[in-house]
Formats: C-alpha cells, sequence, structure tokens
C-alpha cells in the first residue's frame, strides 16, 4: 500500500525523517520497498501569470509568452503548448530546475533566436500524468494572497509529500488502510493518535424497501444509505492530492469519497445510482438482494466487460437483476455519473472465502477484493459508512433520506491470558514486565497490571523465579485486530516486533555438539550403496498414481487430476513405466531400484483406516550388452538376476532364501511359474520373479525383465539388531571339498535342500553350491539328478579326512532322513 506521510502526519505526530520511518516500520514487519520522494520531482517551479503571449517570429508552432513571476520584470519563455494563452495561471521551471521525469535540467536557451527564460510545464512533464495534450492552468479563481505569483507550486499539485510504498503480511489485514498504519506509527513514536471526526449517522428506514441477505456467513453486515439532492462533480485539489498520492486516479466527488474511506479506514464503499437500480428494478418493490449467481446471470462490470457469471460469484442484486460483484467490482448499469442526484451507499461486510473465490472465478482482483479478502474490520463499518456520508454532504450536498440495514456480525471481544515466565521463555531474554504492559498498550490491547513483577527492590534468584512465575495479564485484543491475534503466542510476537528482534542476545549452545546420521539412515544408506554396487540406478516415482475401480487403492479426497487420484499401494508398477518409457526411447534396458513408501487399507483389528511402509523395489534384465563388438549378446537370464539380488543381500550379511509361494499369494505382475518369495531370518520380506508374458506384451518389453520388492523396516530392523560388524579374519588353511549327488522329486525346492546341507555341515561347512541339474535318461520318473559341491575349511588347522568324511556323512543322513532323495555317491 501507497502511504502518504502528509496524509499520515494529520492522524498522528512524528519526526522521523521518511527513511528512519521506513525503517522502523520494516522492523516492525511492513517491509518498506520504495520511497517516493515526490517533492524532488517540482523542486524549483513556481507559480507564473501568462501577460502575453505572441507568435514567434521564426517558428510557426512556437509563442513568446511574457511570464509574470512575481519578480521586478517578467520573464520570456518560449512555449509550443497549443492552450498558452494572456491571463491563464501556469507552472514555470526556472533556470536551473531539474525535471526528474524529463531527466533534464533547465537552462536560458536560444530558441530560434529569441532566449528563452525557462520552461512553462504540462503535468507529464512534472511526473503527474503519463501523457498532456497542453500545460497546466490553474483554477482561475485561485487564491493568490495564499499563494502569491512566483511561489513553490508543490502545495498546489500535492507535491509537497513522500509516499512510502509498503507490503503487509497476509495476517495483517488492517495494515491495509491509512489509521491502521497510523495506529502502528503511533505505537512506535508513542504519540497519539488522531482518528478523523465522525458524527454519527442518525436516519428513519428507507421507505417501502426491501433488504434480503441469502447467507449471514457470506454478508454479516449491509448497511445502504440513501441519499437525494447530490451534485456530482469534480472533487476538491486535497482530495484528487490524497488519491494520486495513492495511485488512484480521480472520477468525480462521490467515487472520490469512496476510494478515500477505502485508502482511510480500508473498508470498501460502493454508490449506486439510484434512479438507474430503480430502473433495473422495474415495476417491482424495492428490493436489494446479496445472493450467488444463479447459472444464465450475467453482469457489464465497470470496466466495460460483460460477466457470465459463475455459481461461486457472490451478487448484488436489485430485483431480480445483478447489478455488482459483491466486494469486488460495481455494474456499470448503475454507475454514478454528470447526471446523478440521489446515490445508494453500499457499505457491507462480506466473507474472505466467499469474496476471493467470487473474484477468482471471474479473473478480477480489485483495492476492494484484496481487502476483503484479507479480512475487513468488523468494528469500524459504521464509523467507515458514517464519514463517507459527512464527506459526500460537505462536499456534494443533499441529504440522506433514509438507512437501512442487516448485521448478524459475530462478537466483537476476545480475552487472552499472557504470561511473561512463556514470554522469557519463548524469546529468550529477561525482558521486564513493564515493557510488556507498555508496547501492548500501545499497540491499543487493554492490559491488566502485573504488580509482582513490577518491583524494582532486589529479589533473591528464587524470590524473582517465583515473580516471574506468577505474573499473569488478562489482554483484551482491540477488535481491529481479532482476526490475527488468536492465541499467547501471537502476543509474544506482537511485543517482540515493537520492542526489537536485534535486543535480544544471542545464545550459543555451551559445547559443540557433532551432527551425525540416525541409526536407519545410516543402514538406508548402506543398502542404497549395495544396489548401486550391483548396477542398478536409483530413481524416484512421485506416490500417486490412477485409481483401480476395484477400490484396492488408497484414494485421494482431492485429486489434481484422475491420473493422480490415488496413493500406490507397491513400487514395482512404476519401475515397469520407467522400463517402458527408457526402452520406447531407445536407451536400452533399464537397471533401477527405488525406495520409497507405499500405502493401503489397514486390516480390520488396526485402530487405523490406513497403513504404509518403506520398500525397495528393483527392476532389471534384457540384454546388458545390446551393441557388444565381439557379439557376445545374451539376454539376462532367471539366475544371472537372482544371483544379483542375492549378492547385494549377502553383502549386508543376508542369507536370504527363496520359497514358492501357494497361487493365491502370488503376484500378478510376476510370471506363475517363475517367481518367488524371499525370506531372511524366517520371515517374508518380499518377492522376486520375471515379468508376465502378457504385461511384457502390452509395454512392448523383452521377454526377459525381471522384478523384486522387498520390505525394507525387517531389513533394518535386523541391521540395528546386528549392530557393528566385527572383522573375521580369513583362514591361512587349506579347504577340502566334497560333492553329493542324489535324485529328488521335482517339487523338492532346491533352498529347502540347501537349508538341510548348512544345519547338517556345522559351522565348518565354508559354502554350498549347486553346479549340476539332469533331467533325462537315467533318471527316474518325476525326479532330477541334483548335484553339490561342499567346501569345509577350519579357522585354526587344516581338516583330516577323518574330519571331513564324518562331516559328510552327517549330511547324507540328513538329506536321507528329512527328504525322499536317492543318494548317487
Amino acid at each position: 500500500m501507497r502511504i502518504s506521510l502528509k496524509w499520515l502526519r494529520e492522524l498522528v505526530d512524528f519526526q522521523l525523517s521518511p527513511e528512519e520511518l521506513g525503517e522502523a516500520l520494516t522492523l516492525a514487519g511492513f517491509e518498506v520497498e520504495e520511497i517516493e520522494d515526490r517533492r524532488t520531482w517540482a523542486d524549483g517551479v513556481v507559480l507564473g501569470r501568462i501577460l502575453a503571449a505572441e507568435p514567434h517570429p521564426n517558428a510557426d508552432k512556437l509563442q513568446v509568452c511574457q511570464v509574470d513571476l512575481g519578480s521586478d520584470r517578467p520573464a520570456t519563455i518560449v512555449c509550443g503548448a497549443a492552450n498558452a494563452r494572456a491571463g491563464i495561471l501556469v507552472a514555470v521551471a526556472t533556470p536551473g530546475t531539474h525535471l526528474p521525469a524529463l531527466s533534464l535540467t533547465i537552462a536560458k536557451a536560444d530558441k530560434r533566436g529569441v532566449i528563452s527564460e525557462g520552461m512553462i510545464c504540462s503535468l507529464a512533464e512534472l511526473g503527474l500524468e503519463k501523457s498532456s495534450e497542453g500545460i497546466h492552468e490553474f483554477p482561475p479563481d485561485l487564491d493568490l494572497e495564499a499563494h502569491p505569483l512566483g511561489s513553490d507550486v508543490r502545495p498546489l499539485l500535492g507535491l509537497d509529500d513522500v509516499v512510502l510504498d509498503l507490503t503487509s503480511t497476509a495476517n495483517r489485514a488492517d495494515a491495509l488502510s491509512m489509521v491502521g498504519i497510523a495506529r502502528e506509527v503511533a505505537a512506535l513514536t508513542r504519540n497519539p493518535l488522531r482518528l478523523p471526526p465522525v458524527k454519527p449517522l442518525q436516519a428513519k428506514p428507507i421507505p417501502n424497501f426491501q433488504l434480503r441477505i441469502a447467507d449471514a456467513k457470506a454478508c454479516p453486515a449491509y448497511s445502504g444509505v440513501l441519499i437525494e439532492g447530490v451534485k456530482v462533480g469534480p472533487s476538491p485539489d486535497w482530495l484528487k492530492h490524497r488519491l494520486a498520492a495513492a495511485g488512484m486516479r480521480s472520477i468525480n466527488n462521490v467515487v472520490d469519497i469512496t476510494n478515500l474511506i477505502l485508502l482511510e479506514w480500508g473498508q470498501p464503499l460502493h454508490a449506486f445510482d439510484w434512479e438507474r437500480l430503480l430502473q433495473v428494478m422495474g415495476k417491482k418493490k424495492p428490493t436489494i438482494e446479496v445472493r450467488l449467481a444463479q447459472p444464465g446471470e450475467t453482469l457489464k462490470t465497470l470496466d466495460g466487460q460483460t460477466r457470465t457469471l459463475q455459481a461461486d460469484s457472490h451478487l448484488i442484486v436489485a430485483g431480480s437483476q445483478p447489478v455488482a460483484l459483491a466486494g469486488v467490482m460495481g455494474g456499470e448499469e448503475t454507475e454514478v455519473s454528470s447526471t446523478t442526484t440521489r446515490i445508494f451507499l453500499e457499505a457491507a461486510l462480506f466473507d474472505p472465502a466467499v469474496t476471493r473465490r467470487s473474484a477468482r472465478s471471474q479473473g478480477l482482483r480489485t483495492e476492494a477484493s484484496t481487502r476483503y479478502e484479507r479480512g475487513v474490520n468488523f468494528a469500524t463499518l459504521d464509523q467507515a459508512r458514517d464519514r463517507a456520508v459527512q464527506l459526500i454532504l460537505e462536499l456534494a450536498g443533499g441529504a440522506v433520506a433514509g438507512l437501512t440495514t442487516f448485521d448478524q456480525r459475530p462478537p466483537l471481544e476476545r480475552t487472552l491470558k499472557l504470561r511473561l515466565s512463556r514470554l522469557i521463555d519463548v524469546l529468550g531474554d529477561e525482558v521486564q514486565a513493564a515493557d510488556v504492559e507498555e508496547i501492548l498498550s500501545a499497540l491499543g490491547f487493554q492490559i491488566s497490571r502485573c504488580e509482582g513483577a513490577n518491583s524494582q527492590s532486589a529479589l533473591s534468584p528464587a524470590t524473582e523465579t517465583a515473580t516471574v512465575a506468577s505474573c499473569v495479564w488478562q489482554v483484551v485484543v482491540p477488535p481491529y485486530r481479532l482476526r490475527d491475534i488468536e492465541r499467547e503466542i501471537d502476543l509474544i510476537e506482537e511485543f517482540a516486533r515493537l520492542y526489537g528482534y536485534d535486543r535480544f542476545s544471542e545464545t550459543l549452545p555451551t559445547e559443540p555438539q557433532v551432527g551425525s546420521l540416525s541409526a536407519r539412515e545410516t543402514f538406508t544408506r548402506q543398502i542404497r550403496e549395495v544396489l548401486r554396487g550391483i548396477g542398478l540406478t536409483e530413481v524416484y516415482h512421485i506416490s500417486l498414481c490412477p485409481a483401480e475401480e476395484d477400490g484396492s487403492l488408497v484414494r485421494i479426497a482431492n485429486p489434481l487430476s484422475p491420473e493422480y487420484s490415488a496413493v500406490r499401494n507397491a513400487l514395482l508398477p512404476g519401475l515397469v513405466e520407467a522400463f517402458r518409457f527408457n526402452w520406447d526411447q531407445g536407451n536400452g534396458p533399464l537397471q533401477a531400484f527405488e525406495i520409497g513408501r507405499v500405502f493401503a487399507h489397514a486390516l480390520p483389528p488396526n485402530p487405523h483406516p490406513y497403513r504404509e511402509a518403506e520398500h525397495i523395489g528393483g527392476i532389471l534384465g534384457g540384454d546388458p550388452n545390446p551393441h557388444d563388438w565381439q557379439h557376445r549378446n545374451r539376454p539376462m537370464d532367471w539366475f544371472e538376476a537372482k544371483g544379483l539380488l542375492v549378492s547385494a543381500l549377502e553383502r549386508l550379511g543376508f542369507g536370504p532364501e527363496f520359497r514358492l509361494d501357494p497361487p493365491e499369494e502370488q503376484s500378478p505382475l510376476l510370471h506363475p511359474g517363475r517367481q518367488a518369495s524371499l525370506w531372511i531370518e524366517g520371515s517374508r520380506i518380499g518377492l522376486f520373479g520375471q515379468l508376465h508374458p502378457r504385461l511384457c506384451q502390452e509395454k512392448g518389453l523383452p521377454d526377459q525383465v525381471y522384478g523384486f520388492e522387498l520390505q525394507l523396516d525387517p531389513l533394518l530392523e535386523s541391521l540395528e539388531r546386528r549392530g557393528i560388524v566385527q572383522f573375521v579374519p580369513f583362514s591361512p588353511f587349506p579347504a577340502a571339498d566334497r560333492d553329493i549327488a542324489f535324485f529328488a522329486p521335482l517339487d523338492l525346492s532346491v533352498g529347502e535342500i540347501e537349508k538341510v546341507i548348512r544345519q547338517a555341515g556345522g559351522a565348518l561347512l565354508q559354502s554350498v553350491q549347486l553346479f549340476d541339474e539332469y533331467r533325462g535318461q537315467g533318471v527316474p520318473a518325476g525326479q532330477r539328478s541334483l548335484a553339490f559341491r561342499l567346501v569345509y575349511r577350519a579357522p585354526d588347522r587344516t581338516l583330516t579326512d577323518a574330519e571331513v568324511e564324518a562331516l559328510q556323512n552327517q549330511v547324507r543322513a540328513q538329506l536321507t532322513t528329512q527328504f525322499p532323495v536317492t543318494l548317487r555317491s
């Protein structure tokens, strides 16, 4: 908002320079973006009267003017303006004057043989307009005793002012007014506030008039004043100057007064032409209604645009015809014009959310909507309305013919508790109770006294602590701050910003604390490192996805679009899409992993409706070397993909086990005969398998693509339980290896066999490896031949043949005891 310091000084006294005031307001929470010193625009420009204007002897479009500047002799000035003539009062830039709008310093100059001793100025040349058709003419009845010829013209043009362009935070709606900023300056300077005198309005109801408010929450208060005998015309200079300083243009005295009240009190007003309102209503009983728009309704607003109204457009309706967007912009059909003699002055309160939706539905943002969207002060509605009526009667004449009101404003009172101990804890400084009382009182709060903490006598530490703890104030919030002062912490902030944040001491920690990662983050990073080590690239996907028709996914209440209407319950579908995208772009197969959250509906015993967990997902496969120059192209097979995953888990210290799931527990994304669940330490943590051929065909993927998805929490819990990994030195003694071969049923998994072998071999069994599988001639039907190599090694000695044979016999015995196998060796 643009703040005129000349206007501000009428509301509160202060001795600060513009720069000092700007710094003080910035430190108080109102950032001053620019200081516009309008005094420099016409420094050296004086009032003059043209005595004579003769054609230039050497130029057709120039005139030689004799201008009285109040000195002994008139000044000769060459002027090219068409409206330059004898007898008019003008603004003259004397030699030596610098005009910032033109970046020009005036000097005596030869204008085609005539020496010109200055320049007669237009408003554009003084920076007050973008363009001007001629030089500026002051009113012929100007009081020359108060403003003699040769005197400074800046007071006549409103250029004896400095304007601060400041920005307030969204919670400070009261700061979008001169009165609001004046309250802040009064608090900063501790000077009294002088509000404009307002005479309360007393009027009878408007005859035969009806007011309807469809929703009291959307419009808690509405007031309309009918004024007759108004004479619409130009505004006085002081009013024009105030609007110009705020960046508004003058329209007419009635409209200018409504804009002045908006700037002064922050209360938007709107004036309707009463005769036009009656024409819109037709022969119906005069009725004003505030409601939402209905389908098919239109309104031509003051900017000349005919707007199709949306369902959330909030309207002022005359009879049944929309005449204004409530709190945003009036309608052209009922605007005040030069022929207006009766006006209906509207002063109302509109809900911020309703006004925001109404303005956005039409793509409009006005000075009025800006204030309504932040929240207009409920307490000053009548004051602002009565001030506007008072000015209209003074500047436009007329008389009040009637008043209609609707008022369902909530209570404008709020009392909060403020503790000195809490204030000290938050701000970290031993502030005095007297300072708190002084500052909050200066801001307009009514605060009770706290006698105990105001004592200046010496207190023991224990007594002082007890006194601070017992100091509690009851603070009454002023009505104009009800929107942003709701809790005790808000009061603490109010005190701190005027007390000065620069006055609080900096307290450093007593001992430096070295930062560290949590165990969970440390092990998660270790898992990432291992997966990158097997050649996988980490990817990230958004957690949102399309909703499924069966309702299996958790839906979002307010989705951005149908494509993002639910949250994912698995990582593998997103990885498949990433693989497809890379494959379609000709980038070859994607070897990638992702760590992210998945969401699902909770099972009935869980008290919460939803559950979420972190998973590790991965995808790999295809031909890793499609353009090998030695033509050794070979797609990744099941065992290679499984081996990469196993190697990663073994590097983390896990011995994974793969088991076949029953059909009802298998993943539909994976091949039904080429998928397995993955178990660690007796717990199922995920699955691994080849993508389903149908899915590969739909996505246009190669056949040999594999995916896995594991739960992250069990891995992290196991790693945390294990703690620090201890180094075990390698055995310097030679190993002894033995082979064992047998016939085994086809439905007996290698994983189950390997588990029994490791249990039987004990601590000396270093490794177990399947090195041969055979099916065919010589093998009984329904069985296969399996051959394992077992490696034994002791850390402290060389094993004897007897020790190795004893262990090997234990393995043979366990296999024949637990499984229907037939040993071949």
